[in-house]
């Protein structure tokens, strides 16, 4: 236990980490009569309210932040583009501008409006630049910046996971970069085909989290095939089994246990047993899971009990607190299960997004960002998947 206390302390989402195009919920338009707002624009009704909303006032506020410290070359670090934003007292795991970290900022900034958009472009550049510079083999898409407390936490190859998303997100819609958009999507998606494990995961290479990985990597495969590219069937399949079968194991025992730590986060096999059996590492899993096995109504359907499981999980707070204290790990998990509740709708839906929007909107900082509080820390990564989890209720 007292190892579990300093971890919580010590250590830290893609959903997409994941988001998707500002949209207004169709039901919802229905129900109102509004007219649906324009991609990356807020809904007519929270511009002209006249009391603001206070979500939009945050998503704003981070917004900002994360646009005023994206570097000369595009990209983002851990705690901005420009060494002169770096927090006092706070040690950076890498210097410079690494790919996770931009991708993580594009895919935020894509949902926070139209007027990001100069910054996305430069972003996208950043990375097409680093994946086209890739070998065709591996699934590593760039050789600087190793070790960045992103790829730490959720596994080296988080990188190319995220890239393959904001790529996704991006493709047909930037006319100057279409045609790299699309031979750089296409790359990272037979890099990610042909680097699955063979139970299904991309659980590979260390890291505190490796399951967020995995689903980044799963979630963006499924983005990717939305846009047409040819993705392969049998790699979905096996990542659909490795889900279902991780799930029936953590049902049976209840603690998820082999699922959530990696190796190469704290180096002994008795302290990755002690991590793994904890709250923070089945919610990671539920997380995961609860995106994958809701994308479709098929997939709602055929996985039923599964989901019922995971919402009476989720409505323990305990169990929603993760570790005690909010690491980015919680926000992407966070995110996951906002993107699949909207999906599934009904009270669970609604109650989860007000309670996260609260927790989330307690924990802004003075200057508009968040930071985590253990794990990933870093201000670009958190204050990123803050806003997209507050504005879950409005993307597609």
């Amino acid at each position: 236990m007292k190892l579990l206390a300093l971890l919580s302390v010590t250590l830290v989402g893609l959903a997409a980490i994941w988001p998707q195009n500002r949209a207004v919920d169709p039901q919802k338009n229905a129900a109102s009569g509004e007219k649906p707002a324009a991609v990356g624009q807020a809904p007519a009704s929270r511009k002209t309210s006249a009391a603001p909303n206070p979500s939009d006032l945050a998503i704003e506020r981070g917004a900002k932040w994360l646009a005023s410290v994206q570097g000369s070359d595009g990209g983002w670090g851990q705690d901005g583009g420009d060494p002169s934003y770096v927090r006092k007292n706070v040690p950076l795991e890498s210097n410079g501008n690494d790919v996770a970290n931009t991708a993580i900022a594009a895919l935020a900034l894509l949902r926070a409006g139209n007027q990001y958009k100069p910054n996305v472009e430069r972003a996208v550049a950043f990375i097409l630049q680093r994946v086209e510079a890739s070998p065709a083999e591996g699934l590593l898409i760039t050789d600087s910046n190793q070790h960045t407390q992103v790829q730490r936490k959720l596994g080296p190859f988080i990188d190319t996971f995220v890239a393959s998303m904001v790529l996704a997100q991006v493709d047909g819609t930037l006319p100057k970069l279409n045609a790299r958009i699309r031979s750089g999507l296409e790359k990272c998606v037979g890099k990610i085909e042909r680097n699955q494990t063979t139970d299904g995961s991309w659980n590979t290479g260390g890291g505190w989290a490796p399951i967020l990985g995995t689903s980044l990597a799963s979630r963006s495969l499924d983005a990717a095939q939305q846009k047409g590219v040819k993705v392969n069937q049998s790699v979905i399949a096996r990542a659909d089994a490795y889900t279902l079968k991780s799930q029936k194991e953590r049902d049976s025992t209840g603690d998820g246990r082999g699922l959530g730590a990696g190796r190469g986060a704290v180096g002994a096999t008795e302290s990755v047993t002690l991590m793994s059996v904890s709250a923070g590492v089945g919610l990671y899993q539920d997380a995961q899971a609860l995106e994958q096995l809701s994308r479709t109504k098929e997939s709602q359907q055929k996985n039923a009990k599964e989901i019922a499981d995971i919402n009476g999980r989720l409505s323990d707070p305990r169990f929603v607190e993760g570790y005690g204290s909010i690491g980015g790990e919680e926000f992407f998990s966070y995110l996951n299960i906002g993107d699949s509740l909207r999906r599934l709708g009904g009270k669970e839906w609604s109650d989860w997004h007000s309670k996260i929007t609260a927790k989330i909107l307690k924990l802004q900082n003075e200057d508009g960002t968040w930071a985590g509080q253990h794990c990933i820390t870093g201000r670009v990564a958190v204050t990123s998947a803050a806003i997209m989890n507050l504005t879950t209720d409005i993307a597609d």
